[in-house]
């Protein structure tokens, strides 16, 4: 795998800004390897400098696969597959400080801070006026604030508390770089406060094609982001969180559940009615494609051997059947013969297991055009229903607002009677929804079941038929400090293991 052990204080003197789908919006090539002193003059410098802000999401790992590892391979939907001792570790919940694909999440989720961090500073600054036709300057520091914020709710939730950075980095010296962890609550705050000042800078859509609108930081996905950081904070508000979904719901976007559940990953419906934002993969040669469905499809689809990654668990496909739910299990998990011992599925080579079904398209290693969703409609309904669940509104009106999206895949409404087990009914739900879109064990923390989900598993190791333990524990609800920035910047405190 490609790796970026990038260190902050690298950062300091240069940005790399990578070509990315956005260039559809502005027809420009991005900044390459430009020093922050000369590189933003005039509006084609800002537009070119927001759009390698926007490449995150297509060249960095974490956000390529990794989300998924941190968050359903970590859970109980998937077993880590392949042959990486380092997600093999996770998937056991074996969390170690060196492991380094925390030090590479850590590194990349500060580079595209950064990024944004220039851009939200020098854009302000640029003397050219065509940035102020049609109020451009605001809305492109309203983009790069929502991109700040949203890399800082993937580094809260993995890690907690993490240093603050919402400046250029002008210094090498460690009493500029060694910034001290902030606690949760301030991390939270900071991001709230990001996208409270974004939301009024971007639109509702943008002109042109969907493909623009589902590519960029708009109303929609701000609405969205602040919902879930409200739902996911340690002092939750979860009026606030009904507020930001209905201001999705009834957004002028007019964002509707596409018919067809599997229409959503098929391939050839992207940027489809549902999807609020999605990372453009075109499949295109210059790294517009996407190298992530290479390591989970089946055999006949990769045409190669070799054992792959993030393979669908037995509770997660027990799940699926115990709720009825056929259209949603084929449209996440497609069963065929590998060339391989699997260890929790049948113990002999050549037998049947499940592969990762979401990403279909492989198109060479690294053109396939599958993708995530980093924001969908029906993930905003499931949403909603918690709030309004959480907030003691009636049984029967969660039951309305769960059923439009069950109803969607043929299911009748839940006979949950009570707060309780309709808290239980909107978990399993989401889980269904949204298996193998990296929301997994951030749901299972935020209900407050994590450790207790993942001791009570009962995961059969057929070569030893002895029972995984996974030894769960609230420390691990978050994953360590990587060991090199605890060596580096000595004003970081780890977390306990």
């Amino acid at each position: 795998m490609k790796t970026k052990h990038t260190k902050l204080v690298a950062l300091a003197t240069t940005i790399i800004l990578g070509t990315t789908a956005c260039k559809k919006f502005t027809d420009l090539s991005p900044i390459s390897e430009a020093t922050t002193a000369n590189a933003y003059k005039t509006a084609q410098d800002a537009e070119a400098a927001l759009v390698g802000t926007y490449e995150t999401f297509r060249s960095q790992q974490y956000y390529i696969w990794d989300n998924t590892i941190m968050s359903d391979v970590v859970s109980d939907n998937y077993y880590a597959g392949g042959d990486d001792v380092n997600i093999i570790a996770i998937d056991k919940l074996n969390f170690s400080p060196t492991n380094p694909r925390f030090l590479t999440t850590w590194s990349s989720l500060y580079n595209a801070i950064l990024k944004a961090n220039l851009v939200i500073e020098k854009v302000a600054l640029i003397q050219d006026p065509k940035l102020d036709i049609n109020n451009r300057r605001n809305q492109i520091i309203g983009e790069a604030l929502f991109l700040r914020a949203y890399h800082y709710y993937q580094l809260v939730t993995l890690f907690g508390g993490v240093p603050i950075i919402t400046a250029p980095v002008t210094s090498t010296q460690p009493e500029a770089t060694n910034v001290p962890r902030a606690t949760e609550e301030q991390t939270y705050g900071q991001i709230i406060k990001d996208l409270e000042q974004a939301l009024p800078l971007v639109p509702d859509t943008y002109p042109g094609d969907a493909s623009i609108s589902k590519a960029r930081a708009t109303k929609g996905a701000v609405n969205s982001l602040l919902a879930k950081a409200y739902a996911q904070k340690p002092t939750k508000d979860y009026n606030k969180v009904l507020q930001y979904c209905n201001a999705v719901i009834t957004s002028p976007a007019g964002y509707v559940l596409v018919p067809n559940y599997d229409f959503l990953f098929d391939g050839a419906h992207y940027n489809n009615s549902e999807s609020i934002m999605e990372a453009q993969f075109t499949g295109t040669t210059g790294g517009n494609g996407n190298y992530g469905p290479s390591l989970l499809l089946p055999p006949s689809i990769t045409i190669d051997t070799w054992r792959k990654f993030v393979v669908p668990s037995k509770d997660l496909v027990a799940a699926f059947d115990a709720a009825g739910d056929n259209v949603r299990k084929n449209a996440t998990v497609k069963f065929e013969s590998a060339p391989w011992v699997d260890e929790y599925w049948n113990n002999t080579i050549n037998s049947s297991i499940p592969f990762a079904w979401k990403w279909r398209n492989k198109s060479g290693w690294d053109n396939s055009t599958s993708r995530q969703y980093m924001f969908r409609l029906a993930d905003i309904i499931l949403l909603k229903a918690e709030a309004m669940n959480e907030l003691g509104q009636p049984i029967a009106d969660v039951r309305t607002v769960l059923q439009e999206v069950r109803g969607r895949v043929g299911l009748g409404p839940v006979a949950a009677a009570n707060q309780a087990a309709m808290r239980t009914a909107i978990l399993n739900e989401r889980r269904l929804e949204l298996a193998q879109e990296a929301q997994r064990w951030n749901d299972l923390k935020r209900f407050g079941v994590a450790v207790q989900t993942m001791n009570n598993l009962n995961e059969i190791d057929l070569r030893t038929n002895t029972k995984t333990n996974y030894n769960a524990t609230t420390a691990k609800l978050l994953y360590p400090i990587p060991q090199q920035e605890l060596d580096r910047n000595k004003s970081l405190t780890p977390n306990p293991l």
